[in-house]
């Protein structure tokens, strides 16, 4: 099995080698899209029904709106129009038909041009609030709290696995509230949400905010976001919440009756998360020797790994590792029996390992003899001798372990890069040197904002929602700023 090229060497390419060696996603014959394999499928489809749930608890209900938008409802939105306007793939014509020149070749039918252009979904802000002016009359209507799960496609020119495709998959969440305090309430809700389960379930920490107004969301009145940061030192955006005021409302003449009787427009907010998540997941925890996945997101928790001679010692073990593979199971614990006799274990070991799987068991003859197992964690690949009785408690107990340890070396990680400056040169220095998230004084102008990112490429991820108030000058006007907001160069 061909090594990974290190991060060290090449941080790029040992992403890209990962993603591919570890059976997560391939290229496909469509250009800056992915096949997402069976085993990345596995871990997003857990990624998925984590969220699914904490969306339902939270009083969200499921739907599906249509892929395609008409483009005059996606120009309803100004901001929204104009934001996405570049990145919008665009369907003029219903049927091909067979060229007369040429049987074999297919050609656009010139008469099957339809009356009005449709978008193919880049964001579903526009079908959905073209929904809801049916739905919405009473203050009695609200809210409505709807989630949806779909592909939506952004025609990207640079294309990265997870990261950046020009079709990718996520979930939107977009509600309707009778007033401006309910839906801000609901977008700081959402961003908690977000926050927990990237924190307490992909073991990634990451800082809440909110993006300044020229990183907004297309047609948000406010953009609340967690941020985190990978291991070369740029940060990835790994959710957003925006408050979108009655924007949408107005464009789509989304009115209702409140309990005074007056009318009025409809309070709005969307929340979103994508596969970006699996990127972030994939740099944030893993090493060169392939994936690091915390334990709650593994497809397999646990692999167990015969050591044997003969078919004889190989029904021996097989007995003992059906049984404990029973209490695993009973335990909730996905675990696989590997007894494959075609692969030796060396590379066995070598293939959990790319594949990040966290616990693996290897079970020998003189294991049996002992009463006892190796277990070896993949986080910090440390082995350990353990007794085969209550096998199974030991492992649920180090299942939970390794959880919490994977998040707080993320957690050290983050925190030791993360560096305060108080100068336009420290600033650069640290960017060119260290990286990481950058807190700095800046002067709330978009002039300054743009100027930075021009010079170092470092954006401002956002004003961190728990920012302590302190005076400052900001790096390059030098004028008064009560409070740092956070730099970095992001993906």
């Amino acid at each position: 099995m061909a090594k990974l090229t290190s991060r060290a060497e090449d941080y790029s390419k040992w992403y890209n080698e990962l993603v591919v060696k570890a059976d997560l996603a391939e290229n496909s014959g469509v250009r800056g899209c992915m096949v997402i394999k069976p085993y990345g499928y596995a871990i997003w489809e857990k990624m998925r029904d984590e969220m699914d749930k904490k969306f339902k608890e939270t009083g969200h209900e499921n739907a599906y709106f249509p892929i395609f938008i008409p483009k005059s409802y996606f120009e309803a939105e100004e901001q929204n129009a104009e934001g996405f306007a570049k990145e919008c793939a665009v369907v003029t014509h219903y049927r091909l038909k067979t060229d007369p020149d040429n049987p074999k070749k297919l050609i656009v039918d010139p008469e099957a041009k339809l009356e009005e252009e449709l978008i193919v979904r880049p964001t579903s802000e526009a079908i959905i609030w073209s929904t809801y002016k049916n739905w919405i009359q009473s203050y009695r209507d609200l809210p409505i709290l709807i989630n949806q799960w779909a592909n939506v496609v952004r025609w990207e020119m640079r294309t990265r696995f997870f990261l950046r495709t020009t079709e990718f998959l996520w979930q939107e969440g977009h509600t309707a509230h009778a007033t401006k305090d309910e839906a801000i309430e609901e977008s700081e809700k959402m961003l908690d949400v977000y926050a927990d389960f990237s924190e307490n379930f992909m073991a990634i920490p990451v800082i809440k905010g909110l993006k300044t107004e020229s990183e907004r969301f297309a047609g948000a009145v406010e953009t609340y976001c967690i941020e985190a940061l990978m291991q070369d030192g740029k940060a990835l955006q790994a959710g957003t919440s925006h408050f979108l005021g009655q924007n949408f409302a107005k464009a789509f003449d989304v009115k209702f009756t409140n309990k005074e009787g007056k009318i009025e427009y409809a309070w709005a907010t969307s929340w979103g998360t994508s596969t970006r998540l699996m990127g972030a997941l994939i740099m944030t925890h893993s090493d060169d020797l392939g994936l690091v996945l915390p334990p709650s997101l593994a497809p397999i928790q646990v692999v167990i790994v015969p050591i044997f001679k003969g078919e004889e010692q190989l029904e021996q073990i097989n007995k003992v590792a059906f049984e404990v593979q029973a209490k695993l199971k009973a335990k909730g614990i996905s675990v696989k029996y590997d007894n494959r006799t075609e692969y030796k274990p060396g590379w066995k070991f070598a293939e959990y390992e790319l594949k990040g799987v966290p616990v693996r068991i290897a079970m020998g003859a003189r294991d049996l003899e002992n009463k006892t197992v190796e277990i070896a964690r993949r986080d910090n690949l440390t082995k350990e001798t353990q007794p085969i009785e209550n096998i199974e408690n030991y492992i649920e107990e180090l299942l939970a372990t390794m959880q919490k340890d994977i998040y707080q070396k993320a957690l050290d990680f983050r925190n030791s890069h993360i560096t305060e400056v108080n100068s336009y040169d420290e600033f650069k220095k640290v960017l060119a040197e260290k990286g990481g998230f950058i807190s700095a004084h800046w002067d709330g102008t978009a002039e300054e904002e743009e100027q930075i990112k021009n010079e170092t490429k470092a954006t401002i991820r956002c004003i961190p929602l728990d920012n302590k108030l302190e005076e400052g000058v900001s790096l390059i006007s030098k004028k008064t700023s009560k409070q740092r907001v956070i730099f970095a160069k992001a993906y």
